[in-house]
């Protein structure tokens, strides 16, 4: 890509300091993890670290430092910030940060700009190293990138350009995604109106005696959950005994095949990142699930829940649940989803969330007669899809804002596209 006339190539290493070390801690500091650095380039202060708790492993950076995810996938994702309004002007951050301190010869706004550019990310994905779900970007590609430098005062150009384009494309990115947590949000009132109350409006109600459950129609149950389907747990085969890993063929739910249903738009599982043998199966506490089974995640990623789309085992990490005669799997599926709530407040842990099998055994679900199960089901899927389709559009809408946002920022850093001539087209549309 070759750099407009009076713009200069120089490496980062030679521009910048890459990862500082630590000045003196004395006293708090603010400390920043990953999950507090967002895609648009905002920063949430609000942890502090003692100094006791300062670890020397954790990156360090000042006012005017540009702080990049150097992990997968959060580098991919744009992670990237420049700090400001430090509390006390330094803090510390994530291990999992690169940071990339500006020298006087380029603002450190147009550094950003550089970081989440494609330019830099794209080179950057590349030269990831490391195991798959662990990969990093390497100091020596940072050090190394190849910076395409125009004078300050085009530079600020550049900037002030950039802040102003991309003010618009957040404010209408922000919008979309809100609109998207609405439709989320009605699709579970949705799902916990139709399993609580049924699809009659002017049916008698009762009390359910249940906290999460609140009236229900007068002629529905309220039932031990083990009592109208049979609870199983999952389990993994020793990873040891290279054998029990041979000839895999049995389909396994483990967390990395959450993100098949986590958004709560798909019903059934048909597929699994890994597999288990039957000599392995056979050497475990783990069961081969009939197809229809209810599964339920109660470790780490708790609370999502799908049906086995086929025989299937599990991990310990799901609770496993097969319906009787009065209950249907679609039915028990909704009525998981809106519980959510409710299993918030039983989930244990702060670093490992965990649902203890005792409050899995206690579960309590209302029963209607199965043809209103079925009748549920289906209207929830029908209303559902409707849904789902108008969050596919505004994604689609989304996507093609974060690709016009990421060519725009690109083209404005590499001289690619002339600010000026951009600047023109856009007042004659006006």
């Amino acid at each position: 890509m070759k750099a407009p006339p009076g713009w200069r190539s120089v490496r980062l290493r030679y521009l910048c300091e890459i990862n500082p070390a630590a000045r003196r801690i004395a006293g708090p500091i603010a400390f920043v993890p990953m999950d507090c650095v967002g895609v648009l380039g905002d920063i949430r202060f609000g942890q502090v670290l003692e100094q006791g708790d300062a670890s020397a492993g954790l990156s360090y950076f000042e006012e005017n430092d540009v702080i990049v995810a150097k992990i997968t996938p959060c580098f991919e994702n744009g992670k990237c910030a420049l700090a400001a309004n430090v509390p006390g002007g330094r803090a510390l951050g994530s291990t999992e940060f690169h940071v990339i301190r500006p020298s006087s010869a380029v603002f450190p706004r147009f550094l950003f700009y550089v970081c989440v550019s494609n330019a830099f990310r794209e080179p950057g994905e590349a030269q990831m190293y490391g195991a798959a779900g662990q990969k990093r970007v390497p100091t020596d590609f940072v050090k190394d990138f190849s910076l395409s430098l125009p004078e300050r005062s085009e530079q600020q150009r550049i900037v002030e350009f950039l802040d102003r384009e991309t003010l618009q494309i957040d404010s209408l990115l922000k919008k979309k995604q809100r609109l998207i947590e609405l439709l989320d949000e009605k699709r579970a009132a949705l799902i916990g109106r139709a399993v609580t109350k049924g699809l009659n409006p002017a049916v008698p109600m009762k009390d359910s005696g249940i906290i999460w459950l609140g009236n229900i129609p007068v002629h529905w149950k309220v039932a031990r959950l083990k009592y109208a389907a049979r609870l199983r747990t999952g389990h993994t085969p020793s990873r040891i005994v290279p054998e029990y890993w041979e000839n895999c063929t049995i389909p396994w739910v483990s967390l990395a095949d959450v993100h098949r249903f986590r958004d709560g738009l798909h019903d059934r599982v048909f597929d699994t990142k890994e597999k288990i043998s039957r000599l392995g199966l056979a050497n475990s506490a783990a069961c081969l699930l009939p197809a229809g089974t209810v599964i339920f995640s109660r470790t780490a990623s708790v609370g999502f829940s799908a049906i086995l789309g086929h025989d299937m085992a599990t991990t310990q990490d799901f609770v496993n649940w097969t319906c009787g005669p009065s209950l249907i799997p679609e039915y028990l599926l909704y009525c998981f989803r809106a519980m959510a709530s409710y299993l918030r407040a039983l989930t244990m842990g702060s670093t490992h969330q965990t649902i203890y099998m005792p409050d899995v055994e206690g579960f309590t679900v209302p029963v209607p007669p199965v043809s209103e199960q079925q009748a549920i089901a289906v209207h929830v899927l029908n209303r559902r899809d409707d849904l789902a389709k108008l969050v596919a559009a505004i994604r689609e809408q989304i996507n093609k804002l974060w690709a016009y946002r990421s060519a725009l920022i690109t083209g404005a850093v590499t001289g690619q596209l002339d600010i000026r001539e951009h600047e023109k087209k856009m007042e004659a549309l006006v």
